[in-house]
C-alpha cells in the first residue's frame, strides 16, 4: 500500500468509476469556531457568505457579473519556473528538395557595370577616415508588443490582488470555468486580470482527464500575466513529484516499506493517466522541476501539503526550495521517493495540536496564516461520509486551526468543487 492518499479518480475511460474510500478523520466539531472575519475592505466587488460547518468556517465568494472583464494580451515572454517557449520544427522552413538553381556562365553587361561601380564606391569608403552615416529616426512600433486595455503599471504602484487555486488534478474545463467566473480569464481562456497575482497550490495532474492541458494553460497564463503587469505562479505538489518520478525512473525499484515497487506503480495507483505521460515533453519537465515548494505572499505562507515536513528541508523558504531543486537535479531514486513520501503526509493542522504545528511553520518561514491544498476538505470535515449519498457540499475554502489555516482542496476528484479564492480569507 503506497503512502500516497489514493483518493478516487474521475469517471472517464482511463481511471474507471469513482469510489469513496474511508480515511481516518477526527470527530466532527473539534475545531475552534472564530467570529466571522470582516470583508476585505479593498474588494468592492465581493460578497462574502459564511456558514459554520465542521467546527470551522467556510467562505464562499461571489464575483458580481460585469466586473473583472478584460482583453487578451499576447506576448512571448519567459514562463514562471524558467520555461521559455520553444520553436517547433518546420515553421518558416521551405522545402527545396530537388531544386538546384543555375547561374549563367558570364554575367550580363549590366551586372558587370554594377559590380565595377560597387568596387569603386567601396574603395572610396575605405580611404576615408569617417564614412557617411544615415539618420534612421525613431524606431517603428513593434506590432507584436503587448497593449494594455487598462493603465500600464506606474512606478511604485502597489501590486494587484492575490488569488489562490486549489488542487486541479486534470480537470481542465472546471478550471477554465472557475477562472472565468472569477474574472481572471476571458471567454477565449486568456488572462484578463490585469496586475492580479495568482498562485496555484500544486497537483495539476492525475485522476482527471487532461493534466497536460492544465499545465499548458498555467504556463500560458504565466506569460500573459507577466505582459499585463501581474503574475501567475505555481507550487510543486506531491503529484508533481510523483509524475516526474514516474517519467524519470519508471519501474526502477525504490526502497519503500509500504509495498510499492516503483514510482510508476505508485503513480498508477494514485490516478496516473497514461495520456498525460504520453504527452509529457521536455519543456513540461523543465517547468515542473523548477516549481518552488513553498512561497510567501502578503503574509500568507503558501504550501501544497498540510504537513510540517517542509521544516526538514531548511529554515527559510529559499533554503527549502533550493534543497528540493537540488534533490531533483542530483538525487537518486531513493532520495526522490523519500521527498515524495514526506510531502504526501497530511492532517498536521487538525485537532488540538494543529495550531501549534501551524505556528511552528509560521515562526520559521514567516507569515500569519497558512494556505494549503492536498487534503480535500470533505476529508478534513468528515463530509465525505454523508448518509444520503449525495456529493459533498463545498461552499468555499475551509478555515480552521484557530483561524490559522485555510484549506483550498475542494475535492474536485470526488464530485466536490475546484476552488479559486481571493486572499485574505
Amino acid at each position: 500500500m503506497t503512502p500516497e492518499d489514493r483518493f478516487p479518480g474521475p469517471e472517464h475511460p482511463h481511471s474507471g468509476p469513482r469510489h469513496q474510500p474511508d480515511l481516518d478523520v477526527l470527530p466532527y466539531g473539534t475545531y475552534y469556531e472564530p467570529e466571522p472575519a470582516q470583508g476585505y475592505q479593498d474588494t468592492p466587488y465581493e460578497a462574502e457568505t459564511y456558514s459554520g460547518y465542521g467546527g470551522a468556517r467556510y467562505l464562499e465568494q461571489h464575483w458580481h457579473d460585469g466586473q473583472g472583464q478584460g482583453h487578451t494580451v499576447h506576448a512571448q515572454v519567459g514562463y514562471e519556473g524558467g520555461y521559455e517557449p520553444q520553436e517547433r520544427g518546420g515553421y518558416g522552413q521551405q522545402d527545396h528538395t530537388g531544386y538546384e538553381p543555375t547561374l549563367p556562365d558570364q554575367p550580363s553587361p549590366a551586372l558587370q557595370l554594377a559590380d565595377q561601380l560597387t568596387d569603386q564606391l567601396g574603395d572610396q569608403l575605405t580611404d576615408r577616415d569617417d564614412p557617411p552615416t544615415i539618420e534612421l529616426g525613431p524606431p517603428l512600433p513593434d506590432p507584436s508588443a503587448p497593449t494594455y486595455p487598462y493603465p500600464a503599471p506606474g512606478p511604485g504602484e502597489p501590486p494587484g490582488p492575490v488569488y489562490v487555486v486549489g488542487d486541479v488534478h486534470g480537470y481542465l474545463e472546471e478550471l477554465r470555468a472557475e477562472l472565468h467566473h472569477q474574472g481572471l480569464i476571458d471567454d477565449g481562456g486568456h488572462w484578463s486580470a490585469g496586475r492580479a497575482r495568482i498562485w496555484f497550490l500544486g497537483d495539476f495532474t492525475d485522476r482527471g482527464p487532461d493534466g497536460i492541458g492544465v499545465i499548458d494553460l498555467v504556463m500560458q497564463l504565466a506569460a500573459e500575466a507577466a505582459a499585463a503587469g501581474g503574475y501567475c505562479r505555481a507550487l510543486m505538489g506531491n503529484h508533481e513529484l510523483l509524475f516526474l518520478g514516474a517519467a524519470k525512473y519508471g519501474d526502477e525499484p525504490v526502497q519503500s516499506t509500504a509495498g510499492t515497487a516503483s514510482f510508476l506503480a505508485a503513480w498508477r495507483l494514485n490516478g496516473g493517466q497514461q495520456n498525460d505521460l504520453d504527452r509529457l515533453e521536455a519543456h513540461h519537465i523543465s517547468w515542473l522541476s523548477r516549481l518552488p515548494a513553498m512561497g510567501l505572499e502578503d503574509g500568507h505562507l503558501l504550501l501544497h501539503s498540510d504537513t510540517t515536513a517542509y521544516l526538514e528541508y531548511g529554515e527559510s523558504i529559499p533554503d527549502v526550495n533550493d534543497a528540493v531543486h537540488s534533490l531533483l537535479a542530483d538525487g537518486g531514486v531513493d532520495e526522490w521517493w523519500d521527498c515524495f513520501r514526506r510531502f504526501t503526509k497530511r492532517f498536521a493542522f487538525r485537532g488540538d495540536a494543529g495550531p501549534m504545528a501551524v505556528h511552528e511553520l509560521l515562526d520559521t518561514f514567516g507569515g500569519s496564516r497558512v494556505v494549503h491544498g492536498h487534503s480535500p476538505i470533505p476529508y478534513l470535515t468528515g463530509a465525505v461520509h454523508a448518509d444520503d449519498g449525495q456529493p459533498p457540499h463545498i461552499p468555499g475554502p475551509y478555515v480552521y486551526a484557530d483561524d490559522l489555516a485555510v484549506a483550498m482542496d475542494g475535492g474536485v476528484t470526488m464530485e466536490g468543487r475546484l476552488l479559486v479564492a481571493r486572499l485574505p480569507i
